[in-house]
């Protein structure tokens, strides 16, 4: 019974996180800032982090959030069902070579421009899949903190100044997508909340990827397109779930020491610059051969964290679908392909300790 009652501190840290991360989505929605409620309390979470405060997000909170994300983006799914479906294996194909491209020019110029070794600067340089790519990390005994401070320094700039980009370019303001004006109904609440943990609930036992996120998106966009819900979730609820997730992100700084980001800030900023780089090349391509909307080729094509690109396309309006697949596209192919690579490339265990 001890342990199924949640630490006093751990709840009082869960309320501060939030608490932060509301204060820095409404200072940055009331900015004007495009994406300001994921944006703005990322930022806030990860300054207060960095500044010592023992911020996290409990797992049963998090899971919520992803929960009523994963809602909230069925809810735009049935309405795009079809849209660029045909592209789909053309993009999905240059993704995993633009993956790949992306990995090996961030590895390589962390391994010449900053004498990282070859097992370190290649898992720095795999995009997604942070918890496998440190696990794997720990494993093959490469430099855990400096992987960890790279993986999330481009998670962090990524989800910052995506939406300043696309705002500032214009190219999120083509026939964007509505939200449901509609709130759903009590029943339609109820059957979206059941259906979406009875879906996720079955994916994670298949060990589905990101099934919290996943299941529910597929359970609502289910309920939604056979007409069985009408409507979505309560604006305020969806805002809360943007919070999370920007909140979510932020305590990424929670567990790092502010020396160990400085030491490897310059890596984490040249590594980024590499992957984004590579990864223009390839939106660019597909921009100019293909009818696909250009923002929503930017988002899908992101090198950062899947539930965080897909929040920004629910806020941004992008195609929650075409961003979806790719990024789970992504994610299968770092965690298939990155032990490989390491396996092929990479310093064996015992040679990273010499």
């Amino acid at each position: 019974m001890a342990t199924a009652i949640p630490d006093r501190s751990k709840v009082l840290n869960g309320l501060e996180t939030l608490v932060i991360g509301a204060a820095g989505g409404l200072l940055f929605l009331w900015a004007g800032l495009p994406g300001g409620l994921i944006s703005g309390a990322m930022c806030a979470v990860a300054i207060a982090a960095l500044a010592g405060r023992p911020l996290a997000v409990p797992p049963v909170l998090t899971q919520s959030v992803l929960l009523l994300l994963g809602i909230s983006l069925g809810s735009l799914m049935s309405q795009q069902l079809l849209q660029h479906m045909s592209s789909y294996p053309l993009t999905i194909a240059l993704l995993a070579l633009a993956t790949f491209c992306s990995t090996f020019g961030s590895s390589v110029y962390l391994q010449r421009m900053h004498g990282w070794d070859q097992t370190s600067a290649f898992l720095a340089g795999s995009p997604g899949a942070l918890s496998q790519i440190t696990i794997l990390a720990a494993e093959k005994g490469a430099d855990v903190a400096a992987i960890a401070v790279v993986q999330t320094m481009r998670v962090i700039i990524l989800t910052a100044a995506l939406p300043l980009v696309l705002a500032l370019t214009g190219v999120t303001h083509a026939a964007p997508p509505p939200l449901p004006t509609t709130v759903t109904s009590p029943f339609g609440l109820v059957a979206l909340v059941a259906g979406s943990i009875g879906v996720s609930l079955l994916l994670r036992w298949i060990k589905f990827p990101a099934s919290w996120m996943f299941g529910a998106m597929l359970a609502s966009s289910l309920l939604h397109g056979s007409g069985l819900v009408d409507g979505g979730l309560p604006p305020w609820l969806r805002n809360v779930a943007l919070v999370g997730i920007g909140a979510l992100i932020g305590t990424r700084f929670a567990r790092m020491k502010t020396s160990t980001l400085l030491s490897h800030v310059n890596a984490g900023l040249g590594s980024f610059a590499i992957a984004i780089a590579i990864s223009a090349v390839f939106v660019a391509v597909i921009g100019f051969t293909t009818h696909v909307r250009l923002a929503d080729v930017v988002v899908a094509f992101a090198p950062g964290a899947m539930d965080a690109m897909l929040a920004l396309a629910l806020t941004l309006h992008i195609d929650p679908i075409f961003v979806g697949a790719h990024h789970l596209s992504r994610f299968l192919f770092v965690t298939i392909s990155t032990p490989g690579i390491i396996h092929l490339f990479g310093r064996p265990q015992d040679d990273v300790d010499d």
